[in-house]
């Protein structure tokens, strides 16, 4: 099912992965066997069939799928693959991460398909398995889409920070058949920006799979607390300046952004408010201190 250039080049694309521009990354062309890349988009789910409600319940533009197994004789395929011995030393020999593991819940992970209007803030991803003791130590992407082009948006783009002012971007199309292989760690920043689809071509989506694995030890300087995925809010638009009249769309933007980091706040809000209940059940001077820090935050929060 892979194609076979991977495995003769893996050493060409370790040493390419190795350069931390802005992190380490490779990205791989004709990743599968052409009739099975094909295979995979034939049997690529309707949107209608996947998960396309956001964190706070509401229907969206982005429909994912993580048991991917049960979407037909490719993605079983593509199961029995990625989850082999062979597989794994491939992908660990590209990146030097040892004793990769395969992931057979995919959290997060499977089909990804993202209609028209659909963006993704720069993060960086959770980086504890939600179940088992793991390191999440890799992210591998493959595009399935035939044409797209740079201006219609929805284009990778990997971060070197994107809070500061310097942050510099590098873009990858979501082309058919290309695959991005990149380091999961505290820097390792990536996102897309709003799909903006021509009149003409609004059929289109962008569809990916997203593959993530894990080890159970990781290097002591990538080392960090337990956290969830870690998200900066898109900043206004350059066009926003003194002076400029604002039009419907630009409102609606203004909209969709705001109602974003709501949701943002919201979710830290749930996330104190149940840190500041199993506080409350346990005693000691040290923890009754913690306590109040959390609820001066929930307050912060919420004015």
């Amino acid at each position: 099912m892979l194609d076979p250039t991977v495995v003769a080049r893996a050493d060409e694309y370790a040493a390419q992965f190795k350069q931390r521009d802005p992190f380490r990354h490779i990205v791989i062309e004709n990743f599968f066997a052409p009739e099975s890349a094909d295979s995979l988009l034939a049997q690529f789910p309707d949107f209608e069939r996947g998960n396309a409600r956001s964190e706070n319940g509401t229907l969206g533009n982005k429909s994912t799928i993580e048991k991917i197994r049960e979407l037909g004789g490719a993605y079983a395929a593509l199961d029995d693959l990625i989850k082999s011995d062979a597989f794994l030393k491939t992908i660990s020999r590209i990146t030097g991460i040892p004793n990769l593991l395969y992931d057979p819940w995919y959290f997060g992970g499977g089909t990804h398909e993202s209609r028209n209007g659909q963006d993704l803030d720069a993060h960086v991803d959770f980086n504890r398995h939600p179940i088992e003791p793991w390191h999440r130590r890799l992210n591998l992407i493959v595009y399935f889409n035939h044409e797209w082009e740079l201006d219609w948006g929805g284009t990778l783009q990997l971060h070197s920070d994107p809070r500061s002012p310097d942050n510099r971007t590098i873009d990858v199309l979501p082309l058919f058949n290309r695959a991005v292989i990149f380091e999961t760690t505290e820097w390792s920043w990536h996102g897309f920006p709003p799909i903006q689809l021509p009149a003409d071509r609004t059929d289109l989506t962008r569809r990916s799979i997203a593959l993530y694995f894990y080890s159970v030890e990781r290097p002591a300087d990538e080392l960090a607390p337990t956290h969830s995925t870690i998200y900066v809010d898109r900043p206004l638009p350059e066009r926003f300046r003194p002076g400029y009249t604002l039009s419907g769309d630009d409102v609606q933007e203004l909209r969709i952004l705001l109602a974003r980091r709501d949701q943002h706040n919201q979710r830290l809000y749930r996330d104190i408010t149940a840190l500041t209940e199993q506080i409350e059940t346990a005693n000691g001077p040290v923890l009754q201190n913690v306590m109040q820090y959390a609820r001066r935050l929930v307050r912060r929060l919420t004015r």
